[in-house]
Order: structure tokens, then sequence, then C-alpha cells
């Protein structure tokens, strides 16, 4: 009853409390804490072989087939920063669930271990002929964008031919993490502007989708469109935080770039 209470609570739980629930008979308990652990990024080395048990759970399911404890637990382990885990997530790109496919890409991409750049570049592969999208990769049926996300992270060269056709896929999210990745890999500065004149969109989930796409690869130009953007300040600072922190890399180290001062100036007028 404790337990319960807890989750019903929000109380937070303790690390010994969250290990422990992370063996129990309750799912409930169990995907609480697999979610807790990874909200706090709650560095516990044995916590990351139960929540790769976690990814093969087959008791846990909706109605419609998919698996909650698992989608918990492959969102956990990319937070955690652990790369044992990278085998196990990569053989979740295969479940059946797309929310765990899903969960699983981001967390390659958060873990950042290029050995999962086949996998990723043959789940782009089966949805590409002759440079052409076929029916298939024209839905939704992949997380087509966590993918193009985790390759121009991973710095996956080699899979441009391939993340190109998705340029003009139908979904603009995808559309745009498309850019977002081709920019990455190519820094040809074409991709990045058409990031920022997509900022006209009407639709907002678009706009925030592309605010963190901008602030990800920390392209300076879009500095002004971000500050202006019809979008919350909040998600409008987080960009531009990426864009400061890609410019204070770039800095030499007795001064700030005039790039940094710029963005934060702009962050300053935020506040």
């Amino acid at each position: 009853m404790e337990d319960e209470s807890q989750i019903e609570s929000g109380e937070p739980l303790t690390v010994a409390q969250a290990i422990k629930n992370l063996q129990s008979q309750d799912l409930g308990l169990r995907k609480y804490a697999a979610w807790w652990l990874g909200k706090f990024r709650v560095d516990v080395p044995a916590a990351i072989p139960l929540l790769i048990a976690a990814l093969q759970d087959e008791d846990d399911r909706t109605p419609e087939g998919g698996y909650p404890l698992r989608r918990a637990a492959a969102r956990a382990l990319g937070k955690l920063s652990d790369r044992q885990s990278v085998p196990a997530l990569i053989e979740s790109l295969q479940c059946a669930d797309f929310y765990v496919r899903e969960a699983a890409a981001q967390s390659l991409e958060m873990l950042d271990d290029p050995s999962c750049i086949p996998v990723l570049t043959q789940m782009l592969a089966a949805a590409v002929r002759d440079g052409r999208l076929l029916p298939q990769g024209e839905d939704f049926s992949q997380p087509y964008d966590s993918i193009l996300e985790a390759l121009g992270t991973l710095g996956a060269t080699d899979a441009v031919p391939l993340i190109q056709p998705f340029l003009e896929h139908p979904i603009p999210r995808v559309r745009y993490a498309g850019l977002r990745a081709m920019y990455q890999l190519t820094q040809d500065t074409t991709y990045g502007d058409r990031l920022v004149d997509a900022l006209a969109d009407g639709d907002l989930q678009v706009r925030r989708a592309l605010l963190s796409d901008l602030g990800a690869i920390g392209y300076l130009p879009a500095a002004g469109p971000i500050s202006q953007a019809h979008a919350e300040n909040s998600l409008k600072l987080i960009a531009l935080k990426g864009l400061l922190e890609a410019q204070i890399a770039l800095s030499p180290f007795d001064r700030l770039s005039d790039g940094a001062v710029q963005v934060m100036q702009l962050m300053d007028a935020l506040l």
C-alpha cells in the first residue's frame, strides 16, 4: 500500500526503493521506477541490468499490443549514459511497438555509440529505392524522425543518400529531422536556412519541434528568428542555449565569440 500511495501522490522514491520496485511483480511499480530513474538521471549501476531485462518484458501489454514497461525502460537507459545497454536497445529497434522503437532510437542517439548506425541505416534503406521513398516510407510506420536525428548526431555520413529522400516526406517533422541531419552531416547552410524558413509554419507543434532542431545543431543564423518565433519563451530559451553552447565551444580560450555575445543578448531580452 505504501508503494501504491507513492505513485498516486507523486512522492519521490529512494534509490533503494526504485531498485527494489524494478524487481517487483507489480508492473505499475516497475514502470514507475523505470520512469523515475530516467527522469532524475539516477546513476546507479545496479539499475542498468534490471532496465535491460525490462526491454524483454511480455507481461505489461496494452489492448493494442504495446509494451509500456519496455517504453519506459528504453527511455530511461538513454538518460543513464551506460553503453552496456546499447546491444539491447539495438535489438529493441525490431520491437513490434512503434513507441519502443522510437524510444530506442532516441536513447541510442543520447548514448552516442556508432555501433547502432548500420541498423538505423537499414531502417531507412527499407523505405527507399532508387533515391525515392517507397509507399511504406511515406507513412509513419517507423519513427523516422528519431532515426534521422540519431544518424545526424552520430555522424553517419554514409547515410546521406538515404536521408536525402526524407526531405520530401509528407510529414513535416520527418522532413525537418532530415534537414537537421543533413546539416549536421554536410555543414551545408542550405539545410539550416530551410529549417529557419520553416519557423513560419502555422502549426505550433511544428514550430516547437523546429526550435528543438535548430538548438540541437547550434545554427547561429537562426538566433534572431528563434527569438522572434511564435512560441513559448521557455522553448526559445532552450533553443538559444543550444546555439550558445555551440558558440562557446568555438570561442577563443580568453573571450566569448561575437556569436556567443549575440545569443546571450537575445536570451536576456526573453527573460
